[in-house]
Formats: C-alpha cells, sequence, structure tokens
C-alpha cells in the first residue's frame, strides 16, 4: 500500500513538472515576442554574413517614407540557377522589408500568357522599359525548347519607375559563375536603384572641353546614367580659374577656394594643355577636387585604318605627361596588343555581288579585366578597349597607387611610332610574341598630391594670399586610365540615339565598361558607402562535377539513406531508454 501511495505521487510529481516546463515555456515564448516586438535585431550565422545587410543599406531603408514596389520578371519554370537567383531576390526583399514595411513586391512570370500576340506585347514593352531579355534552353518530354525570360525587375516610387537588371552578363565567364556574382550584387543592385529613386540632393560633377574632348553624344548613354545620381555639367577651362573653382577674396590676408564640382571627367583630349589650364587643373586637385583622366597617349584611327589597311599610331604631344609623372603615373608611347580581343568584321570575298564578311579578334582592341578586390572593379564584367596604352606607375611620398585593369597574360606592346595593319589578321600569331606580362591600363592613385608648380611657381604670385595658392594637395583621388574610348559610346543615326557604353555592335555583347565609370565616379565622389556595398565577398561553394560522376553511387547512399538509417537508430534509441526508465518506476 506504502508502495503504490509512493509511486501515485511520483507519478503526479512528473505531471506537475511537466505541466510546469510547458507554462515556464508558454510564458517564455511571450515574453521573447514582447520583447522582440520592441527590440529588433537578426542574427547571421553564415560566416561570411550572407544575409547581414550593410549599414549604408540599412539607413537608406529605414528613411524610405513611401511605397517601394518591386515588380520581378523572375518567375515560371527554368533552370535551378535561375530558381537560386529567384529564391535570393525574395529573400533579400524579405530581409528589406524587415527594417522598413514600405518594400513590397510582387513576382511574375511573363510567359505564362497564353496568347502569343499579348505576351509578345509584353515582351516589347519590358524590353522598352529597359529590361534585357535572356533566351534559355529549357528541357522537355519533347526534348528541348527555347525560352525567354526578363531576369530584371522594375521598381517605383513616388510615381517614378526605373529598370533594375538581376542578371550580371559577363563575357566570357561559365553560367554558374555569372548566376553567383548576380546573387553576390543583389544588395547593391536594389540599394543603387533605390537610391536612384529616393535621391533628390545631387553633386556636381563636369565634363571638361576645349582640348578636343569627346563630344556631348559621343558620351551620352554614360552622361545619362551619370544624371541619375549627379548633376552632370560641361566646362570650357578657357585659362579662367573661375571655371572649376569659386574664388573667396573677401579675407584679405588669404583667399579661400572651393570647388565647384565634386568631380571632373577629361574625356579623350586630342590637342595640347597650355599652362595656364593645368594649372587651373592642379589647384582644383590641390583643393581636393577629384580628376577622371581618359587620355589616349597615341594617336591611332580606324577610319584611316578602313581606308587604306593600314595607318600609323603616332604619340600625342598634350603637354601632360609632366603633369600625371609629378601624381605618380607615366603613360607609356606604345600600344597594346592582346590575342583577348574583340573582333571586327573583314571583308574576306564576294558571291555574286555580295561581299562577305568574317570576324577577326582586332588584336589592338583588348579586353582587359581584373583580378582586384577593389570595389571599383570587384565582380565587374570585362571591358573593352580600343588602341590602350601601358601605365607605369611612379614612387610619390603620400600617394597610394592601385592598378585597377590590365591587359591578358597573352599581350605584348608595341612602341611609337607603330605600324597598325589589317595584315595581322590575315596570319596566324606567334603565341611566343604574346607571352608579356599584363600590361597595367587603369590606376588609382589616393592621398596628398604635391604641385605640379611646387618650387616653379613666381614667387610674387606663389606668395599673394589673393591666389589661394596651395603646394600640395588635401587628400584627394584621381584615377587614370590610358584609353579615351573606353567612355565612348557609338550612336545610332538611324535612330538618333546614342548606343549603350560598352556595347558592340558586332558582337552584340555589353561589356562592363559603363558599370566601370559609374563605380569610379561613385569612388571618387566619397560615394563609397553604397559602393562598398558592391565589394561584398559571397564564396562560391560549388560541387566538383567529376567527382560527383565517379562516387555517384555512394553520395546517394549518403544523402538519401544515410539520414534515414540515422534517423531510424535515434528513434530505437529513444524507445529503449524511455522503456527502462519507466520500468524502473514501475
Amino acid at each position: 500500500m506504502r508502495l503504490k501511495t509512493k509511486i501515485v505521487n511520483k507519478k503526479r510529481d512528473i505531471r506537475k513538472q511537466n505541466v510546469m516546463q510547458l507554462a515556464l515555456s508558454l510564458l517564455a515564448i511571450v515574453l521573447i515576442n514582447l520583447i522582440s516586438f520592441y527590440l529588433f535585431s537578426r542574427i547571421d550565422l553564415t560566416s561570411e554574413k550572407r544575409y547581414s545587410l550593410s549599414p549604408v543599406t540599412k539607413d537608406l531603408i529605414r528613411n524610405l517614407d513611401d511605397i517601394v514596389y518591386f515588380k520581378v520578371y523572375l518567375d515560371g519554370e527554368f533552370p535551378a540557377g535561375f530558381k537560386r537567383l529567384r529564391n535570393e531576390t525574395r529573400e533579400m526583399l524579405d530581409e528589406l522589408r524587415a527594417y522598413n514595411g514600405n518594400i513590397e513586391y510582387e513576382f511574375i512570370d511573363p510567359s505564362a500568357i497564353k496568347d502569343k500576340k499579348d505576351r509578345n506585347n509584353l515582351y516589347r514593352s519590358l524590353a522598352g522599359k529597359g529590361l534585357e531579355p535572356t533566351e534559355l534552353q529549357v528541357k522537355t518530354d519533347d526534348g528541348s525548347s527555347q525560352q525567354i525570360i526578363f531576369p530584371g525587375a522594375l521598381v517605383t516610387y513616388k510615381g517614378v519607375e526605373l529598370p533594375m537588371q538581376l542578371l550580371n552578363s559577363q563575357v566570357n565567364t561559365a553560367p554558374e559563375v555569372v548566376l553567383n556574382s548576380s546573387v553576390q550584387a543583389l544588395e547593391y543592385n536594389i540599394s543603387s536603384t533605390i537610391r536612384k529613386l529616393a535621391n533628390r540632393m545631387h553633386q556636381k560633377i563636369a565634363f571638361t572641353q576645349g582640348h578636343g574632348e569627346l563630344k556631348e553624344i559621343e558620351v551620352g548613354d554614360i552622361t545619362r546614367s551619370l544624371s541619375e545620381f549627379y548633376d552632370v555639367e560641361r566646362v570650357n577651362l578657357n585659362g579662367q580659374i573661375s571655371s572649376l573653382t569659386d574664388h573667396d577674396i573677401s579675407d584679405s590676408t588669404k583667399a579661400r577656394l572651393s570647388n565647384k564640382y565634386a568631380a571632373i571627367i577629361i574625356a579623350k583630349p586630342d590637342s595640347a594643355f597650355n599652362e595656364k589650364d593645368k594649372f587651373i587643373i592642379d589647384q582644383y586637385i590641390m583643393h581636393g577636387g577629384k580628376v577622371l583622366w581618359l587620355i589616349d597617349p597615341i594617336s591611332a584611327s580606324m577610319d584611316s585604318l578602313s581606308r587604306s589597311g593600314e595607318t600609323m599610331g603616332l604619340k600625342k604631344d598634350l603637354k601632360l605627361e609632366d603633369q600625371l609623372f609629378r601624381y605618380g603615373a607615366r603613360l607609356n608611347a606604345n600600344l597594346v596588343m592582346d590575342l583577348s580581343a574583340c573582333p571586327i568584321p573583314i571583308k574576306t570575298g564576294v558571291v555574286g555581288n555580295q561581299p562577305q564578311f568574317e570576324y577577326f579578334p582586332w588584336y589592338f582592341f583588348p579586353i582587359v579585366s581584373s583580378h582586384s578586390k577593389h570595389p571599383i572593379v570587384n565582380n565587374l564584367n570585362s571591358l573593352r578597349g580600343e588602341f590602350m596604352s601601358s601605365i607605369d606607375t611612379i614612387s610619390v611620398p603620400g600617394v597610394k597607387q592601385t592598378i585597377l585593369l590590365t591587359s591578358s597574360a597573352y599581350s605584348r606592346l608595341v612602341t611609337a611610332p607603330a605600324l597598325i595593319s589589317l595584315r595581322y589578321l590575315k596570319r596566324k600569331p606567334d603565341p611566343r610574341m604574346f607571352g608579356g606580362p599584363p600590361a597595367s591600363v587603369a590606376l588609382l592613385l589616393e592621398g596628398t598630391f604635391p604641385s605640379l608648380y611646387k618650387k616653379r611657381m613666381a614667387a610674387e604670385i606663389a606668395e599673394n594670399p589673393a591666389m589661394g595658392f596651395l603646394e600640395e594637395s588635401k587628400p584627394t583621388k584621381m584615377l587614370i586610365v590610358s584609353d579615351g574610348d573606353i567612355i565612348h559610346n557609338y550612336f545610332d543615326k538611324n535612330r538618333n540615339i546614342p548606343l549603350p557604353l560598352g556595347y558592340d555592335r558586332y558582337t552584340r555583347q555589353t561589356y562592363g565598361n559603363s558599370d566601370f565609370i559609374m563605380n569610379a565616379i561613385n569612388y571618387l565622389c566619397d560615394d563609397s558607402g553604397l559602393i562598398s556595398v558592391r565589394a561584398r565577398d559571397l564564396k562560391l561553394r560549388m560541387l566538383d562535377s567529376s567527382r560527383i560522376r565517379e562516387d555517384k553511387l555512394k553520395l546517394q547512399l549518403i544523402n538519401a539513406v544515410f539520414p534515414i538509417v540515422l534517423l531510424v537508430l535515434f528513434g530505437v534509441g529513444m524507445s529503449w531508454r524511455r522503456r527502462k526508465k519507466y520500468s524502473s518506476v514501475s
């Protein structure tokens, strides 16, 4: 009797303990929800913080005071890689919505429209709004079929709509790497699009003119892109210090100069700079101005080449060598020839009355890229160049030098004056002639720069307070590219519009020229908060396809059978433990 009472009491204590544990668990859940309602926090357990937003993105999202609506045209049945891009996009938008409920979205399958005419009209409408289509090969029961998708979104904020590309296409890059790069760039693409829509206060930048620089229509596409972030002007130096700076001489002891522009772009000048204009640029830099130098050291033209089949590459006399040398760079009088090059059409014969053309890589139009992790070029598509030269670095105290772009390992340099002939295309290149080290073609300089006119300026001018002359710059930056055509867009005369910057008319591929210029200006203008998002590195963890083929059965057993066996053993163990525990009680 006493044993029975003891057993009953023990079971009652166990039930009471279970009820208490349940009550405490429910109380803990309620408390956690109450605390989380007032204190917002998220924990990212991934090693590279894949699901953590950068501080600049969080600030941007939190300051939105109206609905930002995303129409994402990436839904339907397509290969696994694009499904991953779709899922990552949805997760990123959910992450943004956690910080601001004004983020709303819908995913749309444009190919789901049954009526072919309506579907094609939608395709044309999306393309007209700036979304780039991608053609896929999709496996079906009958074999395979082609499917057109639009991996992008239309984003609307306060009545303004902008396109956003989700697929960052890259030339000569494996599809898996392209998709991973696109996933990696999601936060940057979304943040930059929202910033374009929300930002109404723009810094001012300017293209210089007066020295044969590219005309307005020749930089029309990048001007349009830059105008989404900046107020873009064109300025003629004309020997006037006031062209780039505001001159305040109200203080009789010292003049105050303030720069009018956050950055200036010197795009492919073809005539010499006089000392007055060089002085204006120098003092603009000394007072903290940023410069994007896009300089062709060699004069070479496809026009004369197409007429006679050959031309000479001659050194330009721009009178800028001493100035760039003082800042830490030397543009060499040579041309880069690269086996990794853009093709051009060459007439190979006539059939009937129709000329026949074939495409050959033109070694003077190198495809350049970067292995640097610098925010300007990280995950950037390859760039298309025309008649590029190499750049050497010159050691300058207080100046940090970063090489951003190089030619491939299969390149060589030819010194000017250089014969440029289409005959290069008629014979097979000797690989031994193209084994030189990669040539540097874009150089970033950061720090405090010495003035070109230090110890050169006449004493009565240098010591005049009204001049505001500085011998050393404030901390600033400049970027030098040895190819003015890196920013040059071609023009469609039939439609009277500029073609996209980086678009190759012959291969119909779009290179990364536009992104490079945008990133460069963002970085120079100290817009490094947003561009730092681009520098994030999400590791690509790809499966070893050869090992999958060799160990297919073993991997299937490990992934499909082993978890089930482990679960069964766990269940048997728990059952045995419970039986042993309660049999001792009874």
